[in-house]
């Protein structure tokens, strides 16, 4: 019995040697990687040698950040909500997927990420089955930035997966209708391609679900189906509206002789055109016939779901307007004229309220509603909070519940129209160019359809990441190119729609318009949609823009001097025919969008020779002049284009000054192939460089060059982005976590070599550090164990700075904050193998040390010990450890969090410091987490076995702060000193609490009927040790029996003084949260607690080790089970961390 009490005695030594130890903060040294497991013998045959690693597989691991923002979305075609929970609802995105909110509105999901076009035009849900919803691909809001898709998609689980199920060929689908009461009968309006005639347009059905599918309708190649409604009492009575239109690069025609409405009573089998009332009727045209006759326009249809003979539709044509028919279509009645149908081309749905046909809404420029049928019509009965709306959908069980979509995003209405709910949670932003500027932590701003310029930061002081509130509006309009100074962060330069020049000062928030003017007797300058802007790289007061001429300032556009003639090929557009007829006074939407052409679309300096300039144009020109002044046209030099072909860029190379790149964009001249090229000599040579790009990416928007290494090229196409590690000769897509979407401009950080993405649909997305993406080559591939360039790492402070009072709220991804240690892996780790990081100051002190392991399986959560209730948290929440390192075959990334982790045992979550006036579980995080280090150059070393490889990595403070080499020695100082004071009276702290729990547990369970009794000795020996622990708990906190059982709200019953390890904690945490010198107050408090922190943890040590053990020698003796002793400070059975298992999961 003896030899098991000295047994046991030891063990309670053991437990609570680390509350003594003098060196419990002292430094590892570097672990030694554990050995690999020798390879058993075995018969079999060797195994064929693994493929080699390909640079798309090792850079799988990186990772995309969504940074919002949110506060403006991009345009929505189409609302629809599950018929019986309005909670549940689709938004059609026209560059950006779908999404769906199953909380009516607070929080938004995007369910169409995967897929292989962006571009959607309608939603429908099946009325019989609300889990099967259908998509069709392809908006029908016919702009010069509308995108296109490749046919229907139907999911079977409301929205979870996808599955293509036809139409590839059908580009632009507004209308999907399912039968009432058999889900298998679908019929689909296809429009069809925008910019080219197209065999496929019309009406298809389908009686098998989307197995097999009939064209039913089609009148030609020029006109499609742009609208479609079923009678849901009758459902084999459907009307269709036909439009013909066609768009160009250099304007459009949406009216012709096709454009009409048509009906059909055998379920689309069969149709006839409606002529009976309608403007286009020319059997019944007055004499002589007018000239506008011919022209209708687009067309939209509204049935009146509560008696379906009553069926209203919108005409644009010169004697159009608002339409009503009382007999299921067959005779009609104008009811307004057409001043009451604003833009069809864009938008002017109609939607009769589902509760009263007297109510009607009209899509517009503003929400246009009537009261009377559609006599009257109110531009400002409702205010919408954006304009410009294509999607409506009003509640059939509540008229006043209304969702709208438009330009702006979705907005929720509960009144009418009087008020409106913005949903502000999803970042839908339609993106058109991005720029960035040099400032800690950077800003990126960018323009966006219809939604102004915007400018918000990379990084948020908030670690909840990027709010909407952190974007701040710099021009308004339909935003494009924005420029901030490099030089000069207040300084951003924003272009809006067709030539609209501005200079922002931010600080003072002054603007002034800098278009470049004409002289008196100049012909008016012609500028594209969205207009060039470049700040010169050798002097960020001189700034280029374009016209049709390049136009050149040196004070920051106050001035300006025209430096090319006109670089287009000056062709009059009216002139041009589209369709077979050039469009006149009588085309409907005449060259709506498109304001002037030709004009230059893309300008680009040299980086390496200031003379050296490019320009691209809107009618196939590519110019460039070598001293700045004449100009050259090389188009007739790249091979494959054909004539006329649109420029979307031209970049000029960083390597040399005579390389250039241009992409060419032929999709609106109908001509949807990929043309990459890349000259070396100035332009008289060119190259395809599209080599394996897929011709079904969508046409490319932007190829940007990496500045460090001239081989890494970015494509960014109508569907995603693409990667080329030979300047060309191949291409990867970089999916990543990136969603489908079309990604208009690609910017390079010079300094953060961040990867940065302004898309048209889902806003900016960034890929931070892409060191592995311009370092890795073949070399790195083949190696074990590669180590990349660390940028600098900058000490950013962060707080929570904003209130989180709802779940309506978005917050884009902050970067990780801290040093990235990017590193790679030809194998997977083996079982026991690890990557051992080692990070030591320029005096070669080591200041951190890190295990990576291979993934191991999730554990199953369990409660850890130490923690419980009242004082905790802190802070930094309950805990602190840091991160696992966990290495996985191919890229890896670790971010050093840039404080130094003490050596030894680390407290348990939340510092042992919970229960009654615990200590506050920020100590716990401090000491885990370590203290910030010092500005300096550091090493960071890898080991992989025998291989050891190592870098330097330079960590700079928060340029905000202004701290003294003295003070910040001083603050070290005080620091080290309350170190080893902060992890004793923690483990001592968390010790008595669990040594008191388990003895009044023991004394507890002795009182309840049938438990078995311990001798009388041993129940005094245990209620002595409790009131003896009690006496010593209150330096650790109010010991329980003097706490209410009632409530632990409101002040204690006794005042105690405040517990050491809290004390100690707050303390650290205050010298270590400020960057200033230890006030005298804090010095003093040092001396004061490192007289009285040692006697007390002693104190506790003893009581652990001499009376805890006498009283378990007493109940052994007695043969009844001892009382666990605390364990490292925590709950029973925790063992201490080691240099093996201290980063593991």
């Amino acid at each position: 019995m003896m030899k098991s009490s000295r047994a046991l005695l030891c063990l309670l030594c053991a437990s609570l040697i680390v509350l003594t130890a003098e060196t419990v903060f002292a430094q590892r040294s570097t672990p030694t990687p554990r050995p690999t497991a020798s390879p058993k013998a075995s018969a079999t045959p060797t195994p064929a040698p693994a493929a080699r690693m390909t640079i798309k597989d090792a850079i799988s691991s990186l990772r995309f950040r969504e940074i919002g923002p949110a506060v403006m979305g991009g345009r929505i075609n189409d609302i629809e909500v599950e018929p019986n929970d309005a909670r549940v609802i689709y938004a059609a995105v026209a560059s950006g997927g779908i999404v769906k909110s199953v909380n009516g509105g607070t929080s938004w999901t995007t369910i169409f990420d995967k897929e292989t076009v962006p571009s959607v035009g309608d939603v429908a849900i099946s009325p019989s089955n609300p889990s099967i919803v259908w998509a069709g691909t392809g908006e029908a809001n016919n702009r010069q930035s509308s995108s296109w898709g490749n046919g229907v998609y139907k999911s079977m689980d409301a929205g979870k997966t996808w599955k293509l199920m036809g139409l590839p060929n059908s580009f632009a689908i507004p209308r999907i209708v399912v039968h009432p009461t058999n889900p298998d009968i679908v019929y689909v309006a296809v429009l069809g391609n925008l910019w080219a005639p197209n065999s496929d347009r019309g009406v298809y059905k389908t009686t098998d679900g989307g197995r097999s599918w009939h064209h039913v309708l089609k009148v030609n190649d020029d006109t499609g189906a742009t609208e479609l409604a079923i009678d849901a009492e009758s459902p084999n009575i459907l009307y269709a509206a036909m439009y013909q239109r066609r768009r160009t690069v250099f304007g459009f025609n949406g009216s012709g002789e096709h454009s009409a409405l048509y009906k059909s009573n055998d379920g689309g089998d069969t149709w006839t055109k409606v002529t009976k009332g309608m403007p286009y009727d020319t059997e019944n045209a007055p004499t002589p016939r007018p000239e506008t006759l011919l022209e209708t326009g687009r067309i939209s249809i509204s049935v009146y779901p509560k008696d379906t003979n009553i069926v209203f539709v919108t005409i644009e044509h010169a004697n159009g307007g608002v339409y009503r028919s009382n007999d299921k279509g067959e005779t009609w009645t104008r009811v307004a004229e057409i001043g009451s149908v604003p833009r069809p081309m864009y938008f002017s749905k109609l939607k009769v309220d589902p509760n009263n046909d007297q109510r009607l809404w009209l899509a517009g420029v503003t929400m246009q509603y009537s009261e009377d049928g559609g006599r009257t019509w109110s531009g400002n009965f409702a205010r919408a909070p954006h304009s410009d709306i294509h999607g409506i959908w009003i509640n059939p069980k509540d008229s006043n519940h209304l969702i709208i979509g438009g330009d702006g995003g979705i907005n929720v209405t509960f009144d009418r129209g009087r008020t409106w709910d913005y949903s502000n949670t999803v970042p839908l932003g339609q993106f058109y160019e991005v720029g960035a500027d040099n400032s800690m932590p950077y800003r990126i701003c960018g323009g966006l359809q219809d939604n102004n310029t915007w400018c918000g930061p990379s990084m948020s002081m908030n670690p909840r990441g990027i709010s909407n509130e952190d974007w701040y509006t710099i021009g308004g309009g339909d935003g494009f190119y924005a420029q901030p100074d490099p030089n000069d962060p207040n300084i951003v330069y924003a272009e809006s729609q067709d030539g609209n020049l501005l200079r922002r000062n931010t600080l003072t928030g002054e603007s002034k318009g800098i278009r470049p003017r004409e002289t008196e007797d100049e012909k008016r300058f012609r500028f594209q949609w969205n207009s060039p802007i470049v700040i010169s790289a050798y002097d960020s007061n001189t700034i280029y823009y374009a016209g049709n001429f390049v136009f050149k300032s040196t004070n920051r556009g106050d001035e300006w001097t025209k430096i090319s003639p006109d670089l287009t090929t000056n062709v009059d557009r009216n002139t041009l025919a589209i369709m077979g007829k050039v469009p006149d006074k009588n085309t409907r939407s005449r060259h709506d969008g498109v304001q002037q052409y030709p004009t230059i679309t893309t300008i680009s300096e040299s980086p390496i020779n200031r003379n050296v300039l490019w320009a691209g144009t809107d009618d196939g020109n590519l110019q460039v002049t070598r001293d700045g002044q004449d100009w050259k046209n090389v188009i007739d030099k790249v091979p494959g284009v054909p004539k006329g072909t649109y420029i979307s860029r031209v970049i000029a190379s960083r390597e040399n000054e005579a390389t250039a790149y241009a992409t060419f964009d032929g999709h609106r001249m109908g001509d949807f192939k990929v043309y990459v090229y890349m000259t070396t000599d100035f332009g008289e040579t060119w190259k395809s460089i599209a080599s394996n790009l897929p011709q079904n990416s969508g046409v490319v928007n932007v190829v940007r060059e990496h500045p460090r290494r001239p081989d890494l090229l970015f494509a960014g196409t109508e569907f995603g982005l693409f990667a080329s590690f030979d300047r060309g000769s191949n291409w990867t897509q970089l999916k990543h976590n990136l969603p489908t979407v079309p990604v208009d401009d690609i910017l390079i950080h010079p300094r953060e070599n961040d990867l940065i993405l302004g898309t048209h649909g889902r806003s900016v997305w960034v890929m931070d550090d892409i060191a592995p993406l311009a370092q890795i080559n073949q070399t790195v591939l083949d190696s074990s164990i590669h180590l990349f360039d660390p940028r600098t790492a900058v000490m950013y402070r962060t707080w929570n700075n904003k209130s989180l009072t709802s779940d309506k709220a978005f917050y884009g991804q902050n970067p990780p904050n801290g040093a990235l240690i990017n590193f790679y892996l030809k194998e997977p780790l083996a079982e026991r193998e690890t990557v051992a990081i080692t990070i030591q100051d320029a005096a070669g002190h080591t200041v951190r040390t890190i295990n990576c392991t291979r993934p191991q399986p999730t554990p199953t959560p369990q409660a850890q010990p130490g923690g419980g209730g009242g004082g905790g948290g802190g802070f930094f929440g309950g805990g602190g450890a840091a991160p696992p390192c966990i290495a996985n075959k191919g890229v890896n990334r670790y971010v050093w969090d840039l404080r130094s982790r003490p050596a030894g045992p680390q407290l348990p979550p939340g510092g042992g410091a919970g229960g009654p006036g615990g200590g506050g579980g920020f100590a716990a995080a401090l000491a885990n987490l370590g203290f910030r280090v010092d500005p300096g150059d550091y090493t960071v070393k890898m080991k992989l076995g025998d291989t050891e490889i190592s870098k330097t990595v330079k960590v700079i403070d928060d340029p905000r702060i202004v701290f003294s080499a003295e003070d910040r020695a001083k603050k070290r100082a005080a620091i080290t000193k309350l170190q080893p004071l902060v992890m004793q009276a923690g483990l001592a702290q968390a010790s008595i609490v669990t040594l008191r729990t388990n003895v009044n547990n023991a004394i507890e369970a002795w009182k309840r009927p049938g438990t078995p009794q311990p001798p009388e000795n041993v129940k005094k020996a245990a209620e002595d040790l409790l009131k003896k622990i009690d006496a010593a708990h209150v330096n650790w906190g109010t010991p329980p029996s003097l706490v209410s059982n009632i409530s632990q709200a409101g002040p204690p019953l006794v005042e105690l003084p405040t517990p050491l390890n809290q004390r100690v904690a707050q303390l650290i945490f205050a010298i270590e949260g400020a960057s200033t010198a230890p006030t005298s107050w804090e010095l003093g408090q040092i001396d004061i607690l490192s007289s009285k922190i040692p006697p007390a943890v002693d104190e506790v040590r003893k009581l652990v080790t001499e009376d805890l053990a006498a009283l378990n020698t007493m109940m052994l003796d007695a043969k009844i089970p001892h009382i666990q002793p605390p364990t490292f400070g925590g709950g029973a059975g925790r063992r201490p961390p080691t240099e093996e298992n201290e980063d593991k999961p």
